[in-house]
């Protein structure tokens, strides 16, 4: 008799660790979407952040309305900014590419960033310049796949008016 008690109470325990380990990994799987949101959330926000900044300064926005592919018509400083701010949409495109490879973030996020530098700004000399810079501290997969989506795709200016590109790139 107390073996069968014995046996029910181990039964018990056994049933008890099943059904807290899969407690625990469905916890575990609602924990990585909420992370996989505020992620995105935050990719986002970022990128809007940007453009709400960059429609109230009207300084910034003359700034950024500049043709940046003519550097002998930018000065000293602007050719500065211009290198500061490809600095800034690099390090966000390797943050997103980071995010979506590891799956933490849907891949359009990458995708937007991505559509919007097909515009021209990677196009200038001072963007170019900037990204051989760059290209030491990433993996050549990334370096390949940044190269064939920026420089090796013809139809990047695909559905744009080519009379505007230098006011729409960023």
């Amino acid at each position: 008799m107390n073996e069968y008690i014995l046996l029910g109470v181990q039964v018990i325990a056994a049933l008890g660790v099943i059904v807290s380990v899969v407690y625990l990994a469905v916890q575990i799987h609602q924990q990585n979407e909420i992370t996989k949101a505020e992620f995105g959330h935050s990719l986002t926000h970022r990128m809007y952040e940007r453009y709400f900044n960059t429609s109230k300064d009207d300084e910034f926005s003359n700034f950024l309305s500049k043709d940046w592919s003519n550097t002998e018509n930018l000065s000293d400083s602007e050719r500065w900014r211009v290198a500061v701010f490809v600095n800034m949409i690099l390090v966000d495109i390797f943050d997103t590419y980071d995010k979506v490879e590891k799956g933490f973030v849907d891949k359009s996020h990458l995708e937007m960033r991505i559509h919007m530098l097909k515009l021209g700004t990677m196009k200038t000399e001072i963007a170019k310049t900037t990204w051989n810079y760059w290209k030491g501290t990433r993996d050549q997969k990334f370096i390949e796949w940044f190269d064939g989506e920026i420089y090796d795709n013809d139809e990047s200016n695909e559905g744009f008016d080519e009379t505007i590109l230098s006011n729409v790139r960023r």
